[in-house]
């Protein structure tokens, strides 16, 4: 199956193309976003991507795209965007929680608390049960720094905030670093969803914000 997957969900964001098959998925390649013009770029540059491997929509067989936390403005332009392409096409998607993507691109195992700046001196935090490479979601919260400490005692801590990072290991906590994953991570998490049958109609697919609207608008406005 080729797999296109995106994440706006960020300052920055990227678009990947992959091979995905019942072992895996080979990735062909990723493409950075500027942030700030991810409504301008995002269709012109999926489909630039598609024409310079010899491929058009209608070989897309499935989507798989990065649900948030993040950017309410990003995370929406990129559900909207994989919304429409996979209604035209009938082909199926895979939501993922950049929360999950932290957790399994550091590579941590056990009990993981991936940890994402969420601005207003509060954090988004999934916590996860990891083994191997399958990872069980226990929660994910919006939190403050301070509580969240708390909360994480006796997990990994991953993160790509070096000021989380730095209060958890101030706090005791086993901290891993990571850069952000891009959407060739995206991609795999999201081709094992389609493969299992955990997919979304577009219809149903949502953005996972971790935060009320009021708080959103009132944030964004301010």
């Amino acid at each position: 199956m080729l797999l296109l997957a995106a994440d706006t969900s960020g300052k920055h964001g990227t678009i990947a193309l992959a091979q995905c098959a019942a072992e895996g998925c080979d990735v062909i390649e990723v493409v950075p976003l500027e942030g700030g013009t991810f409504s301008a770029q995002l269709v012109p540059q999926i489909a630039a991507l598609l024409a310079k491997h010899g491929f058009n929509k209608t070989d897309i067989g499935g989507f798989a795209v990065a649900s948030g936390p993040g950017s309410f403005t990003g995370v929406r332009v990129g559900l909207a965007a994989i919304k429409a392409l996979a209604e035209v096409l009938q082909k199926p998607i895979a939501a993922v929680s950049l929360l999950e993507a932290v957790v399994v691109a550091s590579g941590s195992q056990g009990r993981v608390t991936a940890v994402m700046d969420a601005g207003r001196g509060e954090v988004y935090a999934g916590e996860y049960d990891v083994q191997g490479d399958d990872a069980q979601l226990l929660q994910e919260r919006l939190s403050t720094r301070t509580s969240l400490l708390g909360a994480a005692m006796g997990s990994t801590v991953v993160t790509s905030d070096h000021s989380s990072g730095e209060a958890a290991r101030q706090a005791g906590l086993a901290v891993s670093e990571i850069e952000l994953p891009r959407s060739d991570v995206i991609a795999r998490l999201g081709w094992k969803k389609i493969h299992a049958g955990n997919i979304v109609s577009p219809e149903a697919l949502e953005a996972n914000y971790l935060r009320g609207s009021s708080e959103i608008f009132s944030k964004s406005s301010s």
